[in-house]
């Protein structure tokens, strides 16, 4: 008896140490559940979102690296010394690992220092809502610069890039549009580059602006209307020349003389600049009229003797 009490009290020691295991590992478990679950409601890490714009373009070092090499070998040899792994290195230590909605200017201004060039006076060309039309005009006309035909804008022109704080570091999937975050990645670069930009210019610049906008030609809250025009310089500008191009058939929303042109000339006349302004200037025009050459608004005056 006394031998089979004792193997009876063994197995009962034997299901309560059991017992207890389980009961210790269901609630370490259910710890470990609760924790992940709070962190996952309160902490939800930037690489789990899903933003509204396009990925990190494809093979981006190739492309801005290529870039590089084809503007100071082929196009400006004169910016020969510029070294472009250690441009394309700031441009990717100005991002990479980064949460895309914290970027700083203080990021990209390594890049900025690195890729800046002169830009000769009376060749400045600012534009807003005319993108095609103006870079058109630039590919026909070697006499004027847009902030994409400088190294950092043909560099970054059409293509995009954004951060992720987990491997491999970049988003190829999405990155955030300026409405879902204002610090992100390409709208800090573009306001720096806008703002070198136009800090660069000097003499007569140039403006070309969309006649054919409903809203106006005009806005204050576009990239000219916010940073360029207050970063030019009136001790180095001496003139600033507005090409109001409206589309071939219209509509004509405004002129010269259109009240969103007029708060323009106002901005520029308290800065102490000089104004011309012109609408459909012509050389412009007859460039959108190589697309439309028998359209009325292309059509040549003729004088008879």
């Amino acid at each position: 008896m006394p031998l089979q009490q004792g193997s009876a009290r063994a197995r009962q020691r034997t299901v309560l140490l059991v017992g207890i295991a389980v009961l210790l590992a269901a609630l370490v478990l259910a710890v470990v559940l609760a924790s992940l679950l709070t962190h996952g409601r309160h902490e939800v890490s930037p690489q789990m979102l899903k933003w509204k714009d396009r990925g990190t373009t494809k093979n981006l070092q190739e492309v801005v690296l290529g870039r590089c090499y084809n503007y100071i070998t082929a196009q400006h040899p004169e910016l020969g010394d510029k070294d472009c792994l250690k441009i394309w290195e700031s441009l990717k230590d100005a991002f990479i690992y980064k949460n895309p909605c914290n970027i700083t200017p203080e990021d990209y201004q390594p890049l900025m220092e690195l890729a800046s060039h002169p830009i000769p006076c009376n060749k400045s060309l600012f534009w807003s809502k005319t993108g095609d039309l103006v870079h058109r005009y630039t590919k026909s006309n070697q006499n004027f610069l847009t902030l994409e035909d400088t190294l950092l804008g043909y560099m970054a022109d059409r293509v995009s890039w954004c951060g992720d704080p987990s491997a491999p570091g970049i988003n190829y999937e999405s990155c955030p549009k300026r409405n879902e975050c204002e610090s992100n990645p390409g709208s800090v670069f573009w306001k720096m580059a806008s703002k070198m930009f136009a800090e660069a210019a000097c003499g007569v610049v140039q403006v070309m602006l969309n006649g054919s906008v409903e809203a106006g030609a005009f806005r204050s809250s576009s990239i000219f209307g916010s940073i360029e025009i207050f970063n030019l310089d009136p001790d180095k500008v001496t003139e600033v020349h507005i090409w109001l191009m409206q589309n071939i058939g219209g509509p004509q929303s405004e002129s010269c003389s259109g009240q969103s042109i007029q708060r323009l000339i106002n901005i520029l006349e308290e800065r102490n600049f000089k104004i011309i302004c012109e609408d459909n200037y012509r050389p412009v025009q007859l460039l959108q009229c190589v697309h439309n050459p028998d359209h009325t608004d292309c059509r040549l005056c003729t004088n008879s003797s």
